[in-house]
């Protein structure tokens, strides 16, 4: 069993290197991550004719092959199904990120979209958030709050699942995401299958244009956040905020017919007619 940790804040994040020693009893652990942070990254992979990729080997205790790329999560991925680091890779695990990747975030992350690029190439993935203390259950945070994060909860959640995961694999590619409360583990509500909830728990509210002194035409972005909103249970957010491990599986993309596209396609076969 080879296992392909990753994640989307970088090669020294403490929290990829408590969750890859976790992974150990399961398989030759090997860590593949950026060289920097590349939160919000979802699936990019970059432009690679203008970044000229480089891969440098690193080195983290308790591992015995760990390798920083300058590069997003899923490009590490990529790379790494094509051979780059030996192989197969029979799982991907990305995390521990700081801040719940629930709700709209799930498109835009790069702990899940590392797992997603996994799946597209055949290989089961799993994504590990943690939720922040003053923060939500949505986002990233600063340093100092990322110091009050009880990394060793969510390392403990993801050996779990990763352990009954592996006994009984599902039948076909998938990517569970996982989201775990920053409680200790005895503190923990107790866990549930999730669905991926249409609203984020606190989302930014407005996003106004700031003249910037001294430069003309350019502008800060200020953003402001809106009130907490009301989160089901049965949803990722609302069972992270109520204190319960969130178990969310993804699906792949998928082609769709929805009512009203006749208009839109007549328009295109009109110009073979």
């Amino acid at each position: 069993m080879r296992i392909l940790l990753t994640n989307d804040d970088g090669i020294d994040s403490i929290g990829l290197h408590i969750l890859a020693r976790a992974m150990r009893r399961h398989g030759d652990v090997v860590i593949v991550a950026p060289d920097a942070e590349y939160s919000g990254a979802s699936a990019a992979i970059g432009a690679l004719y203008k970044m000229q990729p480089e891969v440098h080997r690193r080195e983290v205790d308790g591992i015995d092959e760990a390798w920083a790329v300058n590069g997003a999560p899923a490009l590490c991925v990529m790379f790494a199904r094509m051979g780059a680091f030996g192989g197969p890779f029979d799982l991907i695990v990305s995390g521990i990120n700081p801040g719940a990747n629930v709700g709209r975030s799930v498109y835009h992350s790069g702990t899940i979209g590392a797992a997603v690029t996994g799946r597209i190439a055949g290989i089961h993935g799993i994504a590990v958030s943690q939720a922040v203390e003053s923060w939500g259950v949505e986002g990233q945070t600063w340093d100092d709050v990322v110091e009050l994060q009880k990394w060793d909860t969510a390392a403990h959640v993801a050996d779990l699942a990763v352990e009954g995961f592996l006994a009984s694999p599902p039948d076909e590619p998938a990517v569970l995401n996982i989201n775990v409360p920053n409680l200790e583990i005895a503190d923990l509500k107790g866990w549930r299958r999730t669905e991926i909830a249409t609203a984020p728990p606190r989302s930014v509210a407005t996003a106004t244009l700031v003249p910037r002194h001294g430069h003309l035409d350019a502008f800060d972005v200020k953003m402001q956040w809106g009130e907490a909103g009301d989160l089901p249970i049965e949803t990722d957010s609302g069972a992270v905020m109520a204190g319960e491990v969130s178990l969310s599986w993804l699906s792949g993309v998928t082609s769709i017919s929805p009512a009203g596209i006749d208009a839109t396609e007549a328009a295109v076969a009109a110009m073979f007619t």
